[in-house]
């Protein structure tokens, strides 16, 4: 058994088509096939179904590709270890980070970080918070920036801020006057709301939860510039993370930003990885630099 077959034999896995994996693995399609079937003459088990229309994976093929990404990321993780011990600022990090945190956290951040780490590849993934813990697990990613809480004996957490929420709302609304906005102010009003799968639609859920507000059935958006949108045509009110109404972001016309009063809801976000990553240190001085993050623009 070697590498470079598990390396085949997860792709396969990934894309269901003989042809695409190949190519993803830069080698020809018999290659690819014949690989395959000598691991499988090896383990003496089937591992692949194999038609002329599409490819699946046998029980026993899921296990072992499971069990195969592991293994993949631990090689990885070594080559990684042994790369950072000639140059601990080197090499390649595969770092997740959910959507509504992505476009307005990393433009204040990577430039410190190339700064601060001039040899270093940084990877972005920009992944709901279940698909980041996924791939946390599987080897996929070697650290993610999340909000907590984050329920996973398996991960460190390194809290890096937390920044406040602010609620945007046209500017003939009511609360338009308000200078600042309290958790009353919002009983019986309808939010504009995220879809399923995104952390922030939780947070704000908890807001209603606390404030008696409820949110609009009739529609959820799937980014936060939809919300910003929806807002500013009159369809609503929302909540948004002060990071994503702060410079580099433009002003939005009919839109406007009105604060809570103290103390307002807020989230904290948080830098993960695996407690078994051989890249522990290095992610404990990555996080440093996140967390470094001018506390202005966290504040409403």
């Amino acid at each position: 058994m070697n590498i470079r077959a598990l390396h085949y034999l997860v792709t396969l896995a990934d894309v269901r088509h003989f042809s695409k994996a190949a190519e993803l693995c830069y080698v020809s399609q018999p290659t690819l096939s014949t690989q395959i079937r000598k691991l499988e003459d090896e383990l003496g088990v089937q591992l692949v179904e194999r038609s002329p229309r599409h490819v699946m994976m046998t029980a026993v093929g899921e296990q072992i590709v499971e069990r195969a990404r592991a293994m993949l990321a631990e090689v990885q993780a070594m080559k990684a270890l042994a790369e950072r011990s000639r140059d601990p600022h080197s090499g390649t990090l595969r770092l997740g980070i959910f959507p509504t945190l992505a476009p307005y956290l990393l433009p204040h951040v990577v430039p410190r970080i190339r700064a601060r780490f001039p040899r270093l590849t940084l990877r972005l993934f920009e992944e709901k918070t279940a698909d980041i813990l996924s791939m946390l697990e599987l080897g996929r990613l070697d650290a993610g920036l999340l909000a907590l809480p984050v329920h996973n004996d398996q991960l460190v957490t390194r809290k890096l801020f937390e920044e406040a929420f602010v609620v945007a709302v046209p500017s003939g609304h009511a609360l338009a006057d308000h200078e600042t906005i309290s958790l009353k102010d919002l009983e019986s009003e309808e939010l504009l709301l995220l879809e399923d799968g995104h952390c922030l639609r939780d947070q704000a859920l908890a807001v209603c939860q606390m404030s008696g507000a409820h949110e609009s059935l009739d529609f959820h958006a799937t980014s936060m510039e939809t919300l910003r949108q929806m807002v500013a045509c009159n369809a609503g009110i929302t909540l948004m993370p002060s990071l994503a109404v702060k410079p580099p972001v433009a002003p939005t016309e009919n839109l406007l930003l009105r604060p809570f009063a103290p103390p307002g809801p807020t989230r904290t976000i948080a830098m993960v990885w695996r407690k078994t990553s051989a890249l522990a240190d290095f992610h404990e001085r990555l996080a440093e630099v996140f967390a470094e993050i001018d506390p202005s623009l966290l504040k409403p």
